[in-house]
Order: structure tokens, then sequence, then C-alpha cells
């Protein structure tokens, strides 16, 4: 039995709320479960200095964790003057699994910057923040569109992000904390909408696991983000 009552192949409740913010061109609060993640995206018509007069886009993320989204109170990143090194992988993978989801040349000379803020953590806030970042990245590229800055939609495909793992020897689907603080083995998966994987990230936390118990985790992955992907389209139908 997994601490919160799921089966091994069920997702947490997932709640995606677009519009959140009143100023973003493409805003979301999403919820896996007891973890919330407020997700916005802003248009800029700016772009870094190594891509100008390249006649394309970007598309870059920044994340971050409110002081009390976690159990106890932790500082401020800005208050320390530096990112944690977790901070800057969660966000670096933010971004590369978002650009794979958009044609840099379609976008145009332009930034999208995907700002991903953890208003509660209970496990998978990274896979939470690319999920609803293409929510928020979706509706703003739909901002493009319907203006006519756009006369081509550069969105290729979805692109959802869940958590699996092997917790008390069973390959489980979408890990709470409590899954993920004791599991023997954790992963995250990123995926197009076809079921191509964008990322993995995987690691044996106690005992090591052979190849059939990461198919296990890929197949589960596969269920979640079909059913992720559902709703981010029924979110920004």
């Amino acid at each position: 039995m997994r601490p919160s009552g799921r089966a091994p192949d069920q997702l947490r409740s997932l709640t995606i709320e677009t519009g959140f913010t009143r100023h973003a061109e493409g805003s979301c609060l999403i919820s896996f479960g007891e973890t919330r993640v407020l997700v916005t995206a802003s248009l800029e018509e700016r772009l870094p200095p190594w891509l100008r007069g390249k006649g394309q886009g970007w598309v870059t993320a920044e994340y971050g964790m409110l002081p009390r989204s976690t159990h106890s109170r932790t500082n401020r990143e800005a208050a320390r003057g530096k990112q944690t090194g977790r901070t800057q992988e969660i966000q670096r993978l933010i971004g590369r699994a978002l650009r794979a989801g958009i044609d840099m040349k379609k976008l145009g000379e332009r930034q999208i910057t995907v700002d991903c803020d953890v208003l509660q953590a209970d496990g998978g806030t990274r896979t939470a923040s690319i999920s609803g970042g293409w929510v928020a990245l979706r509706l703003a590229v739909n901002k493009l569109l319907q203006s006519g800055q756009l006369t081509e939609d550069p969105i290729i495909s979805e692109v959802a992000a869940v958590s699996c793992g092997i917790s008390n020897g069973v390959p489980v689907l979408d890990l709470d904390y409590a899954e993920d603080s004791t599991a023997e083995a954790d992963a995250n998966f990123v995926m197009m909408g076809d079921g191509r994987l964008i990322e993995v990230q995987a690691s044996a936390e106690g005992a090591p696991y052979d190849e059939e118990g990461l198919l296990r985790l890929l197949r589960l992955a596969r269920l979640g983000s079909q059913q992720i992907i559902a709703a981010q389209k029924k979110a920004v139908a």
C-alpha cells in the first residue's frame, strides 16, 4: 500500500487553472496532489546576444521555491546572493524540455521566459514545472497567433513530465514526498506528445535495479504522461 493509498499506476489528483495571473501572456497554477506551482510565460522582444540576427527565437526558464513551500522555512536564494546548484540544474532542465516542443525558427526573433515558482512542495516540483510550463507557453504563443505577430504555429508538440520510482520493491507512478524520500530508485521522464523521450533522469537511491526495472518505470511514465497531456489539452482548449 502506498502512503497515499493510490494504486501503483495512479497519478495524484491533477488540476490546471489557466489565466491565474493578470499580466503574464500565459499563466497557470498546476497542482499534483499537494504540490502546487505557479507558472508564467512572458513574451520579450529581445534575445541573448549570441542569438541576435539569426532569425530564430529562444525559450528559457527560471525556477524557485518560496521560503515556506517546504516543511520548514528556507531562506530566499536572493538573500543568500546566489542560486543553489539544484535550482540551476532544475531550471536548465525546464528550459531544455520546453525548447524540444517548439520550432525556434517559426517563433521568430523573440524570447519567451517561463517562470516556475513553487508555492507548496510535496515531491515532483520539477515535473510539475515542466508540465505547467508547456501550458503557459502554449497560451503565450496563442496570443502571438491571435494578434497576427505569428502566422505559423511554432509549437510542434506537447511536453509533459512525470516522476516514477521503486518504492518497497514496487514500481510506482508520480511519487509524493513520502515516497520520494524513501524510494529505492527514482526517475523523472520528460516526453513529447507522441511518446518520444526528451530526457530521462534516473538513479538508484538504495539497491541498483536491472533493465526490466527501468522498462517498468518507462511504461508507467508513458501512462502518466498520456493523462497529463490530456489535461494540458483540456486546459488550453
